[in-house]
């Protein structure tokens, strides 16, 4: 089995600005809050990819604690963002994406603190969203589909 692999995910517009995607049998609802024209029933883009990026991470420690040596008895990402919404609403010119990510580990354990630190630095280096967010990636319209 070759080591690249290809995930895929489909997200349809519904009414106003409410999107269903979709990936394997898997569905997530993303909306706008109603401050941005959306009704509110679900997360927005932006803060999706924070919950991304926190969940990548927690996947990525529980998977590589043992080889560490690190006992989780509890462990959480906080993540944070800012994103100035004058580069979406096309008032200026600054980037429409965000401009800084912050997160934070809330770990739970009694494993020595240089063993943890030395744990989160390779956690840091292998979730894969992490890297995704923070290194340029290779992204272009691969069609368009003109149905009547």
């Amino acid at each position: 089995m070759a080591a690249v692999q290809t995930f895929k995910a489909t997200a349809h517009l519904q009414d106003g600005v409410q999107v269903k995607t979709s990936s394997r049998h898997f569905e997530l609802t993303i909306d706008e809050p109603k401050s941005l024209g959306g009704t509110d029933t679900g997360m927005n883009p932006v803060e999706v990819l924070l919950a991304s990026l926190g969940a990548c991470q927690s996947i990525v420690a529980r998977v590589y604690a043992p080889k560490f040596g690190v006992k989780l008895d509890d462990f959480q990402v906080d993540v944070e963002g800012d994103l100035d919404l004058d580069g979406f609403f096309n008032k200026s010119d600054v980037r429409p994406g965000y401009s800084d990510i912050r997160y934070t580990f809330r770990i739970k354990t009694d494993s020595p603190k240089e063993k943890v630190e030395e744990f989160v630095h390779f956690l840091e280096s292998k979730c894969p969203v992490g890297d995704t967010i923070a290194n340029p990636v290779n992204l272009k319209l691969a069609n368009i589909i003109i149905e009547n």
